[in-house]
């Protein structure tokens, strides 16, 4: 038997869903285009760097920061080795658990990140924090960790308390 097919959008929804749509199209190239320009790194390898930056030992599972980004290994695997190449990551197996790989963040690495963050930041105020009252960003923080619940698995990325 097949599930009953749900109502269609209403038009106040189709509106919402209008502006979110177009938002999920619009920020990610204007943080990529900034972060290219500035450090020759796209938004996905600023993450990586930065989950590895926020990390104890600034080191992590590359199956957890595949997970905290939502993506295959495969394409985490062809990031981390851009930014191997770079002397900013390396790669080494996991003393614990041999079965999976490590992500290490390099001390250029750290300064990569460093040096990466200040206008990553500037431009993420600009864009979200500036065009928002602080009611609506908390909002907007605890509408986007229930829709990015929603749509799963696991628990949305979160930094640590410490950052």
């Amino acid at each position: 038997m097949t599930e009953p097919q749900k109502a269609s959008l209403t038009p106040d929804e189709l509106a919402i869903w209008a502006s979110l749509a177009s938002l999920l199209e619009r920020l990610p190239a204007a943080l990529d285009a900034q972060l290219q320009r500035d450090s020759g790194l796209t938004h996905f390898e600023h993450g990586i760097l930065q989950a590895l930056d926020l990390a104890p030992a600034r080191t992590l599972r590359l199956s957890t920061i595949a997970a905290y980004a939502s993506c295959t290994l495969s394409r985490l695997s062809r990031a981390v080795s851009r930014l191997e190449k770079k002397g900013w990551v390396q790669r080494r197996v996991d003393p614990t658990d041999g079965r999976f790989t490590l992500g290490v963040l390099t001390d250029a690495g750290h300064r990569a990140v460093v040096a990466s963050t200040p206008g990553h930041q500037a431009l993420v105020r600009e864009l979200v924090f500036d065009a928002l009252t602080a009611t609506q960003a908390r909002q907007l923080g605890e509408i986007s960790r229930r829709i990015a619940t929603a749509v799963g698995p696991g628990e949305p990325w979160s930094p640590p308390p410490s950052a």
